[in-house]
């Protein structure tokens, strides 16, 4: 395959995903459904960070709009655009490893909510393993269902900005051949 469709469809590919990541991100600020909770500061902590938002939406958004260009010109542009492909490719890399981080964490800390009268993230530093026990999950009583919510989308953000990270290296080592081999054109004998 030519260095330019492999861009083409490495482009293709994270499109999805970092839609899927900014969703997954903006939903998290309304647990329940309701903005009350965003009103109130009542979100998770690692929501605020906005690692699918910046991280896995923006961060790979870009290079995929450049990688995706890099490969439309003929087969995959010039040896010039490919190394610009790699920086770029590093740049969603690194947007991704945040939002993966991030999304660790959040599932690591759990949600925050209230138990009994208190916000508290009751999960946090705790030897519980609330992810696999769901007899833990009662300890929450507002929101309805935010540990199922929260293990939810952390879950999503996490598989989305891990696929993120493969298809971003993948893109860097295709760029790497495609600037070092040059880019791949029609090597046929010519016919007088």
């Amino acid at each position: 395959m030519c260095t330019g469709k492999c861009s083409r469809c490495i482009a293709v590919a994270l499109y999805p995903l970092a839609l899927i990541s900014i969703i997954c991100n903006i939903v998290l600020f309304f647990p329940d459904g309701d903005v009350k909770y965003a009103k109130d500061g009542h979100i998770t902590e690692e929501v605020k960070y906005m690692g699918g938002l910046i991280g896995g939406g923006l961060m790979v958004m870009l290079p995929a709009l450049y990688i995706h260009l890099t490969g439309k010109e003929t087969c995959c542009g010039n040896r010039c655009g490919m190394f610009l492909s790699i920086a770029f490719a590093a740049v969603g890399v690194a947007g991704a490893l945040y939002s993966f981080i991030v999304a660790v964490l959040g599932l690591q800390n759990g949600p925050l909510c209230k138990v009994i009268l208190v916000w508290t993230t009751p999960f946090k530093n705790n030897d519980h393993k609330y992810l696999t026990d769901d007899t833990w999950w009662g300890t929450c009583t507002e929101p309805k269902n935010i540990v199922q919510f929260n293990i939810g989308l952390f879950a999503t953000l996490l598989a989305t900005s891990s696929l993120q990270v493969i298809l971003c290296a993948i893109q860097m080592i295709n760029g790497l051949f495609g600037c070092l081999c040059g880019t791949c054109q029609n090597k046929g004998v010519r016919r007088s």
